[in-house]
């Protein structure tokens, strides 16, 4: 699903300034991050390191929906198996043996300069893609975590997510299990882009939405947002 991008990109590197929290004080996180002397400060760094309760699920059985329920693949084209890795492979083995999908398939690698795949779960607190009438524009916004931060950030957006419902702009949220690892991907619906950045402005008046936001950059390496417009033959318009 999608045709025309506009790239927009942002790095969110971690700070050797410490901040400033919402509710005032001094944020740990950037007296941690401080590289200005790496080993006469060591021993003060050790007591901010974040703790980490040991647990015996994934990510994957703790953030998602069940697996045999659906998996997505994301090619910029959003591909729905219902019934999880078992549907997966049912469809991979029909198309191969399918003679005009694979004279396709490589016509379509002749005209390829890069391709990449994920395969994604869907967060259990997200809404699930549905066919939606239009016209809209979609936005992909794209996190690349830190790793070990995934159900950290699953906790946070359990609760942001419900800062963002008011105008039913929440298309879908899912995370990697395979391809690039620790990315997250939130997809949300606007009927344009001032109709977005009025939405986005919104959130910020709702009491909270900011503490979270707080909270949650800081377990982000680089983020990704892209504008894409539906093709005809999306369900998604």
């Amino acid at each position: 699903m999608a045709a025309r991008v506009l790239l927009r990109r942002s790095l969110a590197g971690a700070s050797a300034v410490p901040c400033l929290p919402p509710s005032g004080g001094l944020a740990l996180r950037g007296l941690a991050s401080s590289a200005s002397r790496p080993r006469e400060d060591s021993w003060l760094k050790s007591l901010f390191v974040r703790k980490v309760d040991p647990r015996k699920d994934a990510h994957s059985n703790l953030l998602a929906k069940r697996e045999t329920s659906s998996l997505y693949k994301l090619q910029i084209h959003l591909w729905r198996y219902e019934g999880g890795y078992p549907a997966l492979n049912e469809v991979m083995n029909k198309l191969r043996q399918n003679k005009e999908f694979t004279e396709f398939r490589k016509e379509r690698g002749n005209m390829l300069l890069s391709r990449k795949n994920q395969l994604l779960l869907e967060f259990s607190f997200w809404n699930e893609p549905v066919p939606r009438a239009g016209p809209n524009i979609y936005e992909l916004r794209s996190y690349q975590l830190r790793p070990g931060t995934m159900i950290e950030w699953g906790n946070y957006w359990a609760r942001a997510i419900r800062f963002r419902q008011d105008n039913n702009e929440a298309v879908g949220g899912f995370f990697s299990q395979i391809g690039q690892l620790y990315m997250v991907h939130h997809l949300w619906a606007y009927k344009d882009l001032q109709t977005r950045e009025d939405i986005r402005n919104a959130a910020w008046h709702k009491p909270g939405w900011d503490e979270l936001v707080y909270y949650t950059v800081p377990l982000i390496q680089e983020m990704e947002s892209r504008i894409m417009i539906p093709l005809k033959i999306s369900p998604l318009q």
